[in-house]
C-alpha cells in the first residue's frame, strides 16, 4: 500500500497542474495515469493564453520551457467567420510585434504537450508518477480513499483525491453523480492534413460557423511543419435530433463547400478522422465532495462557445491543489469545506462560461450571429471580449462595470 497525502488520478494538463502546484508548495503526491507517455489524445490542439498564463502562475519558469519548446506552432489571435462569411480577425494581444513580442497562444499536438508536461513532473522532487495503471476502485475510508486497480495489483491510500483522469471518469459518474446530458455535451472529430492553403501569416486559428454547421463549427488549427489540425465540433443534443455524422459531414464539407473545396484542393490528410466527447461548462455542477475535487474535463469545465478546455484544466488543477494544502494543514477534509474550492473555480472560472454558454446559444441564431460579426469588425470593444474567450483577462471586472455596456453600444 502506497501511502500519500494526495494522490492525482489522470496525468493530463489538469493533473499535471495540480502535481506542479503542489510541488512548488513542498506537498508530496502521487499521480497515476492508465496511460505511457507520450501518448495521443484526440483534441483541437489549442493552446490558448490562459495555458502559458496558468502555468506562469505555478512556476514562471515552466511558461518560459514551454515558449522554448519546439514541437508547437506561435499563434497570435483567432479569425471567427460568420454564417455569412464575414470573418472577424482578434488578435490575442493588440498592435503585437511578432519580431519582439512573446506569444501568448500556440497549437501543439496533446502527444507533444502532454509529455511536455509529464516530463516536468519527472522532475519534480515531491511527485510520484506511476504511468501505465488504471485506478478502478475508490473506496472512502474514515481517513481517506484506497484506491486501486481492477486485479489489485496497485493500492494507494490518500488523505484526498484530485480526479482529473478526463471526459469519461468513471469517478464523475458513478461518485460525484454528474452524468452526461446531450444540452450540455458536445461531440467532435478532427483529422491532420498538410497542403491546406489560405492560413494566416501569423498562424491565427480558425473558427467557421458555417450554417448548416451550426450552433457547431469548423476549425482550421496551423501546427508546425506545414500540418493543420481540422475537425468540426456540435452539441449532442443536435447531433440526435439531426441524426449527424460528424465523420461524413466533415469530408463533405470540406469537398463541397467552394471556400473549403479550394482551400483543400491539394491538401493530404495525414491522419485517419477520429472523435472524442466535450463536457460543456454551460451548467453549474458540484464539483467536489467529502476527500475529493474534480478538475479539467473529469469536472465538465470545457468552454462552451470556443470549445477550449486545456486552459481550463491547467487553472481547476493549481486551485485545486491549492485547496488540498489547506485541507491538509486544517486536517479537515469535509464536504461543507470543500464547498470553498468550488466557489474558487465560479470565481476564476464562472462568468467566462456563463457569457460563452450565451454565445454559443447565439450561434443557434444565423442572422443574430452575422449581426454580431458584423459589429465586432467595427467595435473594439467587442472584440476585446470574445478575445477574452482566449487569453488571460479579468473578463469578471469588465462585466460588472454598467461603463462596459454603455461603451460598447456607443461602439467605443
Amino acid at each position: 500500500m502506497i501511502m500519500t497525502d494526495v494522490c492525482i488520478i489522470g496525468a493530463g494538463p489538469g493533473g499535471a497542474a495540480a502535481a506542479l502546484q503542489l510541488d512548488r508548495l513542498g506537498i508530496p503526491c502521487v499521480v497515476v495515469d492508465k496511460a505511457v507517455f507520450p501518448r495521443d489524445k484526440v483534441c483541437g490542439d489549442g493552446l490558448s493564453g490562459k495555458v502559458i498564463a496558468g502555468l506562469n502562475r505555478i512556476d514562471p519558469a515552466i511558461g518560459q520551457r514551454l515558449q522554448a519548446f519546439a514541437e508547437k506552432e506561435n499563434s497570435w489571435g483567432v479569425t471567427f467567420v460568420a454564417p455569412g462569411r464575414t470573418g472577424m480577425d482578434v488578435p490575442y494581444k493588440p498592435n503585437y510585434d511578432p519580431a519582439n513580442d512573446a506569444p501568448i497562444g500556440f497549437v501543439c499536438k496533446r502527444i507533444h504537450f502532454d509529455n511536455f508536461l509529464v516530463d516536468e513532473l519527472k522532475q519534480c522532487k515531491n511527485v510520484q508518477l506511476i504511468e501505465g495503471k488504471s485506478i478502478d476502485q475508490y473506496t472512502p475510508t474514515s481517513n481517506g480513499y484506497e484506491l486501486s486497480d481492477a486485479k489489485g495489483t496497485l493500492q494507494i491510500h490518500a488523505k484526498i483525491i484530485i480526479v482529473a483522469n478526463g471526459a469519461h471518469s468513471a469517478f464523475t459518474k458513478d461518485v460525484a453523480g454528474i452524468r452526461m446530458e446531450p444540452k450540455h455535451y458536445a461531440a467532435g472529430v478532427r483529422a491532420y492534413y498538410t497542403g491546406v492553403t489560405g492560413m494566416h501569416d501569423h498562424s491565427y486559428i480558425e473558427l467557421h460557423f458555417l450554417k448548416n454547421l451550426l450552433p457547431g463549427y469548423l476549425w482550421i488549427f496551423p501546427l508546425p511543419n506545414g500540418e493543420a489540425n481540422v475537425g468540426i465540433d456540435m452539441p449532442s443534443d443536435t447531433m440526435r435530433r439531426r441524426k449527424v455524422n460528424l465523420k461524413t459531414l466533415l469530408h463533405e464539407t470540406l469537398q463541397s463547400d467552394p471556400v473549403f473545396a479550394e482551400r483543400f484542393r491539394s491538401a493530404q490528410p495525414v491522419s485517419a478522422v477520429e472523435g472524442y466527447g466535450l463536457p460543456l461548462g454551460s451548467r453549474s455542477r458540484r464539483l467536489s465532495g467529502e476527500r475529493w475535487m474534480l478538475v479539467g474535463d473529469a469536472a465538465f469545465l470545457i468552454d462552451p462557445f470556443t470549445g477550449e478546455g486545456i486552459g481550463n484544466a491547467i487553472y481547476s488543477g493549481a486551485i485545486a491543489a491549492k485547496q488540498a494544502v489547506e485541507c491538509l494543514q486544517s486536517g479537515d477534509f469535509s464536504a461543507e469545506t470543500l464547498l470553498a474550492y468550488d466557489a474558487s473555480i465560479q470565481r476564476v472560472l464562472g462568468a467566462e462560461l456563463r457569457l460563452s454558454t450565451k454565445l454559443q446559444q447565439l450561434v443557434r441564431y444565423p442572422r443574430l450571429f452575422n449581426l454580431l460579426m458584423r459589429a465586432g469588425t467595427r467595435n473594439k470593444q467587442l472584440r476585446d471580449v470574445i478575445s477574452s474567450m482566449f487569453y488571460e483577462v479579468d473578463l469578471r471586472k469588465k462585466l460588472t462595470k454598467p461603463s462596459f455596456y454603455i461603451k460598447l453600444l456607443l461602439n467605443r
